[in-house]
């Protein structure tokens, strides 16, 4: 059906029980569909827990289902939220998922969005992590409630600023 719409889905969101419970087959789901990444969208409170140790567990488990994405000629990825970026101490979730996680076998989908949300530039997190934001997710904020969307380009998100620099983040699709 894709195919005869001319269309692509380059990723696919694949919730964090089923990678656990059924990775061989969101493998071999994922290439009929034509997908080049596999991405996790979501931890539910329980997952992401309340310490910096619960996301460098996590951090363990994804670098152990990229090997055998990555030997099936695909791409495992990580989306944000806001969560990510809760301070526990000097560290937050997001800074140990993009430091542990291996270069090469975990690609990260940026929410611009809740990244701004949250209180982060994107452009600092392309300087720190080059390459590393292969996917974007674009959404526009609201310019008096920060809790609300925004037509893009309408809201408070420079997105010209953040496109210019697409290459050093290493983007590939934006969403």
């Amino acid at each position: 059906l894709l195919d005869a719409n001319g269309l692509a889905a380059p990723s696919v969101h694949v919730p964090l029980e089923v990678l656990r419970s059924a990775l061989p087959q969101v493998i071999k789901d994922a290439k009929v569909i034509g997908h080049q990444y596999i991405v996790l969208p979501w931890l539910s409170e329980e997952q992401r827990g309340d310490s910096v140790d619960n996301y460098k567990k996590l951090a363990v488990e994804l670098n152990g289902f990229a090997k055998p994405i990555k030997d099936a000629g695909l791409q495992l990825a990580y989306h944000n939220h806001d969560f990510e970026f809760v301070k526990y101490g000097d560290q937050c979730g997001y800074d140990v998922l993009l430091k542990e996680t291996d270069k090469k076998l975990v690609d990260f989908e940026l929410d611009l969005y809740w990244a701004v949300r949250a209180g982060h530039n994107p452009l600092d997190l392309f300087k720190k992590h080059p390459g590393r934001f292969t996917m974007w997710h674009v959404k526009d904020m609201d310019k008096v409630n920060k809790e609300w969307n925004a037509e893009i380009g309408k809201g408070a998100i420079d997105f010209k600023a953040i496109f210019a620099q697409a290459k050093a983040s290493g983007m590939q699709h934006f969403f």
